[in-house]
């Protein structure tokens, strides 16, 4: 089904069309970390014509988690009481105090889960233990972690605990531009917007006149995607498209929206590169606080710290690339990533390591 979004003959017709359509310098911006990772495995940027300069955004969720996020986790795992269940790229991410992984082979009850399901089962299992689920992600899998808050008061789990870092991608899109960031069109997240529909694109395409494209991550659907920016571009008028329309639907999918607005609420939060950015984040509302990690432990108040010799920052918000980090492929590799971005699979450095390096 899918081999014709690998088509050869089709792609070459999409990228003819791109040269033919790109007059003038032009910087695109995908915030996914799938299309990040799509983007460098495919070689799409060899592709184009020097003209467009396509920059990798805040889109992977392990890459902006917050370094006071992972030092209260690994707090919460000292605890003699707590099982801390995570997904399994957050486990290396650099705190000030060590990493998750680290916390693990020194022997605190840290256990990888794929689904917030299954912290919820070892909770059931361990009624004499607190279980604390690290929720990480943007609106792709914030339905998911309220449907277990859910389930955990229907089911009268006292021992079930979020410590939420979730994470709402509009004001970070916004962010940039107020910060005077070059952006000329945005390729937009397609996971995200299956759940959220388009209707959050309508001030940065209204009011700032970035135009938005919804894509797929094949091949054909990130060089259809650059050809209605292109075309948005030079006709003057943005405006959000989805190219993506196999998936994504305008008002999005109701039923998780409905999810997330039971249970969260926005709050103010931190992106590694933009600071605190007002509503960007996603805490339980009062009436869910028993399940709140953060209301029901007394969590150190930690400094926000970076590393100064590590440039992830300014990576995420497409002022430079990976290789211009001195630290990049020596002592930051994926093995032992130095930041945040070397981490995930989706992170910038990451697929720059594996797909795109010039050490």
């Amino acid at each position: 089904m899918f081999d014709q979004f690998h088509s050869k003959e089709l792609c070459e017709n999409l990228i003819d069309q791109i040269r033919h359509t790109a007059h003038t310098p032009v910087r695109f911006m995908e915030v996914c970390g799938g299309h990040t990772m799509a983007i460098r495995k495919f070689g799409i940027p060899s592709l184009l014509p020097e003209t467009i300069s396509l920059l990798s955004g805040p889109g992977c969720p392990v890459c902006v988690t917050s370094t006071l996020y992972i030092d209260r986790a690994v707090f919460l795992s000292h605890q003699k009481d707590v099982i801390v269940c995570t997904f399994g790229d957050l486990l290396r991410v650099p705190g000030n105090y060590g990493s998750l992984e680290k916390a693990k082979t020194e022997g605190r009850n840290i256990r990888i889960v794929l689904s917030s399901t299954d912290a919820l089962e070892l909770a059931r299992q361990n009624p004499q233990k607190k279980i604390v689920f690290l929720g990480i992600g943007f609106e792709t899998t914030a339905p998911a972690t309220a449907a277990a808050i859910l389930q955990a008061k229907q089911n009268k789990l006292k021992n079930f605990f979020v410590l939420s870092t979730h994470k709402l991608m509009p004001p970070a899109m916004e962010a940039l531009i107020a910060e005077g960031v070059a952006i000329n069109g945005y390729i937009c997240p397609g996971h995200v917007t299956t759940i959220t529909g388009t209707s959050m694109y309508k001030r940065i395409a209204e009011d700032l006149g970035i135009g938005c494209v919804v894509s797929g991550f094949e091949p054909l659907d990130l060089l259809f995607s650059i050809l209605l920016l292109l075309k948005q571009h030079n006709s003057g008028r943005a405006r959000i498209e989805i190219q993506y329309s196999r998936a994504v639907k305008p008002e999005g999918n109701k039923k998780a929206i409905a999810l997330m607005e039971e249970v969260f609420e926005p709050v103010d939060d931190w992106w590694r590169g933009l600071g605190i950015l007002t509503a960007s984040g996603l805490k339980p509302k009062s009436k869910y606080c028993r399940y709140d990690a953060s209301a029901n432990f007394d969590l150190p108040n930690y400094a926000e710290a970076e590393s100064g010799a590590c440039i992830c920052g300014d990576i995420l918000k497409g002022l430079k690339t990976p290789t211009d980090c001195k630290l990049f492929g020596k002592q930051c590799i994926p093995e032992k990533p130095a930041g945040a971005c070397m981490v995930s699979p989706e992170g910038s450095c990451q697929t720059y390591y594996h797909y795109d390096k010039k050490i």
